[in-house]
């Protein structure tokens, strides 16, 4: 069994995963942002790699890149601070960033420091299926790291029932074909949601881009087991004055409906 089916095991509903850029607001601030989003209620954790041309991340996502890039941050430092840390965080972590510079990485390299790391997910959206099945999984599963497959409302049934037929963390449903951190009208989504909830998959589904309160987290977890939040979370930490207080503040927005002044 592993961390995500531990957790789904323990919470089958209303399952917030938070999104942030490594080496963001600070270089050294990481480790800093993994402890409070633990503490204050994240259920999963999604570590961004930054990258010069993140192709799917709107514009405060590509900004905060720019930003941890400008400070120093590289793969190979996310790694030595996570393996730092790794002890003290429970909650299942995940890394999402591009192909490119993980090859550079070495992918073989990748997976075995980002196992060593404490990881227990891989997002890489330009990795096709047909790659994935031919070449990285086994790399993958020898590393005991998950891949999740994203799906958006474009994605054929056919498609969705082979990811979730190769999947065993969940399936990142995103809310439309946009990109990360613009408003979204859930509503103008129901068909969409409702479609993926009638299909009955074996893996759980967690639906991003959009979710940025309390009120659009709770319409998302009507059609899934969860959602996942990106652009609000980094507006909220970007001057860095206060991680812990505002990270404490930012969730409780989200799970309690306290609302943000």
């Amino acid at each position: 069994m592993n961390s995500f089916q531990e957790l789904f095991q323990q919470k089958n509903k209303n399952i917030l995963n938070i999104y942030f850029t490594a080496g963001f607001p600070e270089l050294e601030d990481t480790n800093i942002v993994l402890k409070a989003l633990q503490k204050h209620g994240a259920d999963m954790i999604e570590i961004g790699m930054p990258y010069s041309d993140p192709l799917a991340d709107g514009p405060v996502i590509q900004n905060s890149d720019m930003r941890a890039l400008k400070n120093g941050m590289t793969i190979k430092l996310l790694f030595e601070q996570l393996k730092s840390i790794k002890e003290k965080i429970k909650v299942p972590l995940i890394l999402m960033g591009y192909l490119n510079p993980v090859l550079q990485y070495g992918f073989e390299n990748f997976c075995k420091d980002a196992k060593d790391a404490g990881i227990s997910g891989i997002i890489l959206p330009d990795l096709p299926i047909t790659e994935f099945e031919n070449g990285y999984r086994e790399i993958l599963a020898k590393n005991n790291l998950n891949f999740i497959f994203l799906i958006t409302p474009e994605t054929s049934e056919e498609r969705i029932r082979k990811i979730d037929g190769i999947s065993k963390a969940f399936i990142y449903a995103v809310s439309s074909s946009s990109i990360t951190g613009r408003d979204q009208d859930m509503s103008a989504q129901k068909v969409y949601f409702e479609r993926i909830k009638n299909m009955n998959l074996k893996n759980k589904v967690l639906i991003g881009f959009g979710i940025k309160d309390h009120k659009t987290f709770s319409e998302a977890c009507k059609y899934a087991s969860g959602a996942i939040i990106g652009t609000a979370y980094i507006k909220a930490i970007e001057n860095g004055a206060d991680i812990d207080s505002g990270t404490k503040k930012f969730l409780n927005s989200i799970l309690q409906s306290t609302p943000l002044e």
